[in-house]
């Protein structure tokens, strides 16, 4: 009985077309419970607040001289291998169009339920979609937060598919983003010992970006509820872009793997988050680590961040572990498609996709 008064809930909420955002503008004192997560998966590993586990920061602007590059790619190689998560300044992509893209994201999300209600579904044919939680019916409780998807690259959506708001701004970010991801691609195949252009050329890592950008409004009882399950991402990188408001957290192993913990990801000025994806762990045969992560709920807000997604959902290039000399691959080989559709049906729900694909 419970299971059938929840799904009504969804589909109520989900009828609505206004998100979390409509809860909130209606005046929603309290959390409904079909946002209310397990205590044990808000709960399940403690909050560090110690730096020396600091997400490292890579500077981006001397690549130029050989030894520049290679401590660069050093630096890539060591965050790459040990906590997946890395941020990176002078990194080509303006202030302007950083801080234009999320007021583009805000100024639709805070118009009127009625303007926003056309972009509204969960038909995955479109390549601009407006929903609030994509895996709203898979997943054991939903997350405080609105999206508004992107699918950008190899075929970028008619500009009248694009909310007014973002209609400018949104492939102009998306084309600069693109650049920095052809730059960090390189360095990410030279940490693996391979040529420049592997990841970018032979791997077709750069193919596909789509965005995922995120609203999470200032939330009543952050306890009760998270602004994004944990989970790691269906892609080869994500490069992140979000305001200052925070709540973003990386799980992270201490050295014997007993106490992993949350360590927060600092909202540092004019720089872009970018971490490993699920494609990229498996390309490189677990020599890079797609870690989990999460976005905590908050009485400040809104918060918003644009994910940058790099992997093109539908692309049946095949995906095969790169194996070092005497090695033994760790996956069976698959296409980003399979992988993204596994993701998709399973939605958020704390187990990694490439579970489905290890050996």
């Amino acid at each position: 009985m419970a299971s059938d008064h929840r799904l009504g809930a969804l589909k109520a909420f989900d009828d609505t077309k206004a998100g979390v955002k409509g809860l909130v503008d209606a005046g929603a004192t309290a959390v409904p419970a079909i946002f209310h997560h397990a205590p044990e998966s808000l709960n399940d590993a403690p909050h560090h607040h110690d730096h020396q586990f600091a997400i490292p920061v890579i500077d981006l602007a001397g690549l130029a001289t050989p030894s520049e590059r290679a401590s660069a790619v050093g630096a890539v190689k060591a965050a790459a291998e040990t906590v997946g998560f890395f941020q990176v300044v002078n990194h080509g992509v303006p202030e302007e169009a950083m801080s234009a893209m999320l007021a583009a994201l805000r100024c639709f999300i805070e118009e009127p339920a009625v303007a926003k209600a056309p972009y509204y579904t969960r038909d995955h044919g479109r390549r601009v979609r407006y929903q609030s939680n994509f895996d709203l019916f898979q997943s054991p409780a939903a997350n405080w937060r609105d999206t508004l998807f992107m699918d950008m690259a190899p075929e970028p959506p008619a500009p009248e598919e694009i909310p007014p708001a973002c209609r400018a701004i949104a492939p102009e970010f998306a084309g600069l983003v693109q650049r920095l991801g052809s730059t960090l691609l390189g360095l990410l195949s030279e940490a693996l010992g391979l040529r420049r252009g592997h990841l970018e050329e032979d791997a077709a890592c750069l193919e596909g970006l789509s965005l995922a950008c995120h609203y999470y409004p200032a939330c009543p009882e952050p306890h009760l509820t998270l602004g994004t399950t944990k989970h790691s991402d269906p892609s080869f990188i994500t490069v992140l872009l979000q305001d200052a408001v925070g709540g973003l957290q990386v799980l992270v192993d201490d050295d014997d793997k007993q106490n992993p913990a949350w360590v927060d990801v600092p909202a540092v000025a004019g720089a872009l988050v970018v971490n490993v994806g699920d494609y990229l762990q498996l390309l490189s045969n677990d020599r890079f680590k797609s870690v989990e992560h999460r976005v905590v709920a908050k009485s400040a807000g809104p918060r918003v961040s644009v994910a940058c997604f790099f992997g093109a959902e539908g692309s049946t290039r095949v995906l095969a572990p790169i194996v070092a000399d005497g090695g033994n691959a760790r996956y069976r080989n698959t296409t980003v498609d399979e992988m993204a559709r596994h993701y998709r049906a399973k939605g958020l729900d704390g187990v990694s996709s490439l579970q489905h694909v290890r050996i």
